[in-house]
């Protein structure tokens, strides 16, 4: 059971061959992801509450991809597997403490402005994305974690994000969307279901149920979906040939 627990967010530690470390270093140490600046002001305000609920600061997160990549990168900086991976965004939170939760979400924060649309608009997406994948695991026969579907679905898009946030422009960050994906999710230490949900399929795979509860949350989705679709697929045929 501890090595299934350890297995959760530490899933990738080991396992590349030579050829793809230079890679998964340079993944590894990306630029920190930009966070919403309501949220980050939600959450110093919450701090400063007398009692401070988790349940309300780890909703806070998930419901910003910027902040939960953060504090998740965080976790797995340090090394909380020691004694047991957390397999929770609560325990992540719980074990850095908010002060360190905070400090890595403000390290970088985007305004809804004109300036960053897209930047926006992938945020919008991975959280409308999260919700549906969340109630298609409540709702449905998927017998899919619920709490894994909303991660899942948060983060299906990360691999988009080196084109989203200009990193392709001065890193040389190789590979098709998935592939870049799949890198992250092992360089950051992301929850086992993230990495699954990137990874090759195979005929018999969780990867295979993963991709679907997603391809069922954009079909459930409003119109801001469509748009960002079109732009996931222009980052896709943008992207290298060449993937590790």
């Amino acid at each position: 059971m501890r090595n299934e627990r350890v297995l959760e967010i530490g899933i990738a530690r080991n396992g590349f061959s030579a050829g793809q470390h230079s890679q998964f270093d340079l993944v590894r140490d990306l630029p920190d992801i930009p966070v919403m600046s309501e949220t980050l002001l939600l959450m110093e305000l919450m701090i400063r509450e007398r009692a401070v609920d988790l349940s309300e600061i780890s909703e806070l997160v998930l419901g910003d991809l910027g902040a939960a990549l953060q504090v998740l990168r965080r976790a797995g900086r340090e090394d909380l597997s020691v004694e047991g991976l957390p397999v929770r965004i609560e325990d992540c939170i719980s074990g850095l403490g908010l002060h360190a939760c905070l400090e890595a979400m403000s390290r970088r924060t985007i305004r809804r402005t004109a300036r960053h649309p897209e930047m926006i608009e992938a945020w919008a997406h991975a959280r409308t994305v999260a919700e549906n994948c969340r109630s298609l695991a409540e709702e449905t026969s998927f017998s899919l974690n619920p709490d894994d579907a909303y991660l899942v679905g948060l983060f299906h898009g990360i691999g988009s994000l080196p084109a989203v946030l200009g990193w392709n422009r001065t890193m040389q960050i190789t590979g098709s969307p998935e592939a870049i994906g799949l890198r992250m999710a092992q360089a950051w230490s992301l929850p086992r279901c993230v990495a699954e949900y990137f990874a090759p399929l195979r005929p018999i795979s969780s990867a295979n149920l993963w991709r679907e509860i997603v391809r069922q949350a954009h079909q459930d989705g409003d119109c801001i979906l469509g748009s960002y679709l079109h732009l996931e697929q222009s980052i896709g045929a943008l992207a290298p040939a060449a993937s590790s």
